[in-house]
């Protein structure tokens, strides 16, 4: 049964009117609102800068990693699968798949760490909560009272790009690790969440959750092998595999048993045993390919049936919960364990790390000492209407957040000579 999305669903935080310059006697725009949602969101510009930022690897290691772009757009695919399936809006599950990274800075979660650190006086940074600034002040498209109001999405659209429906900081006082909102956007929040009785997210946020798991486990492990950082023979190495399993126990919650057994349904799978044989003929290019299309329809299929199953009386947006099979879960979270620890690992991507973090603290110097010149323009407007310290300090953080690694390190660069120049 499809869900039937509501006006409250429906609404945008400004009015829109219709669109203008159509030629005479010509049909107006028919898109539903989510497919217009979708499209503001595909033909953004935080959208293109994703290409320039790392997934697992960087952008540059090798001729086709996945970047954080390529990720989201398998993310909004896997979304609109199961969104589908389920009888939510296709458009809006596949908007939330692309939206899902977008909050995220240069060199990914190494990159947010150094911002969270860098904006403790500003609130702290979180690509999630970046995520809802970007989508409703910082990507320009839509001015309120001559104010951004960003993409202008719809509520039900910025209720699916909200994986944590929660402010960095609670009603008494404790802070979450993990929040959807920076405090000074809870108004934002509290708008969209208008209609919930509890802290879930939304139907189409968890769809598009689990369908982050799913591409993240097998997409990346693809990659893993073909860069040769990663063999599925680990599968088979009982030794290796037990000290896998307890990393990733820890790493992404549950029991090292749970990815034991994980690990010997995975296997039993023939694609596994093919996967794990590749050797870069041609034949292994195609196994490998059908290895991840059968671990793909694996997990959505789980998820579908066992959503289907749970007999709930309505799916979408506020109702329902999405059931992921505990055996289908462990799998997936065995799968990440091996595409993250084999490349975190790693001594050159350590050391890679700590030079990345390195050049983020470089340009918040730069940026910092020169403000407003050293900003783009739309920053530097918004650093002169500032008030405060804290918010000066937000508006140099969501300028480096908004860059892609290649201009990044194109300041670092600079700022160093300036430095020795000065010196």
């Amino acid at each position: 049964m499809t869900y039937e999305y509501s006006a409250a669903d429906l609404a945008r935080l400004a009015p829109e009117g219709p669109k203008g310059s159509q030629y005479k006697n010509t049909e107006a725009d028919h898109r539903g609102a989510f497919s217009r949602d979708r499209a503001r969101v595909l033909h953004s510009a935080a959208l293109r800068r994703l290409a320039d930022k790392t997934q697992v690897v960087g952008p540059q290691d090798g001729d086709t990693p996945r970047t954080r772009l390529t990720h989201s757009l398998e993310v909004g695919q896997i979304a609109r699968g199961i969104g589908t399936g389920l009888g939510l809006d296709s458009d809006l599950c596949d908007m939330a798949g692309l939206t899902h990274d977008i909050g995220h800075p240069p060199y990914g979660h190494n990159g947010e760490n150094a911002l969270n650190a860098l904006a403790q006086e500003a609130g702290g940074f979180e690509g999630n909560a970046q995520t809802l600034r970007i989508l409703t002040r910082l990507e320009p498209k839509v001015l309120y009272d001559d104010h951004s109001v960003g993409l202008n999405l719809t509520r039900a659209a910025l209720d699916a790009a909200c994986k944590y429906p929660r402010t960095a900081t609670n009603p008494d006082g404790s802070k979450n690790r993990k929040y959807g909102a920076y405090d000074e956007d809870a108004h934002i929040l509290e708008w969209i969440r208008e209609g919930h009785v509890d802290e879930r997210p939304s139907m189409e946020a968890q769809v598009m959750d689990f369908s982050d798991d799913i591409a993240y486990s097998v997409h990346d492990v693809e990659d893993g092998i073909i860069s040769g950082r990663i063999s599925l023979q680990v599968l088979w190495d009982l030794v290796e595999l037990a000290q896998l399993a307890e990393k990733g126990a820890k790493a992404f919650g549950g029991t090292a048993e749970e990815l034991l057994e994980a690990a010997d349904r995975l296997r039993a799978l023939p694609a596994i045993g093919e996967g794990a044989e590749f050797n870069y003929t041609l034949r292994s290019w195609t196994q490998l390919k059908r290895l991840t299309s059968e671990l793909v329809g694996r997990y959505v299929g789980a998820v579908i049936t066992a959503t289907e199953e749970a007999d709930q009386p309505k799916l979408g947006r506020m109702h329902g919960d999405l059931i992921i099979p505990p055996d289908a879960d462990a799998e997936v979270r065995l799968l990440k364990t091996v595409a993250v620890l084999y490349v975190m690992d790693m001594p050159t991507h350590v050391a890679r790390q700590d030079r990345q973090r390195d050049r983020i603290n470089r340009v918040h110097d730069y940026l910092t000492a020169g403000a407003p010149g050293t900003l783009d323009t739309m920053f530097a407007a918004w650093w002169m209407e500032a008030e405060t310290d804290q918010e000066r300090a937000r508006v140099i953080i969501d300028q480096i957040a908004s860059m892609t690694e290649s201009r990044l390190e194109r300041i670092a660069k600079r700022s160093s000579g300036l430095a020795g120049f000065l010196g």
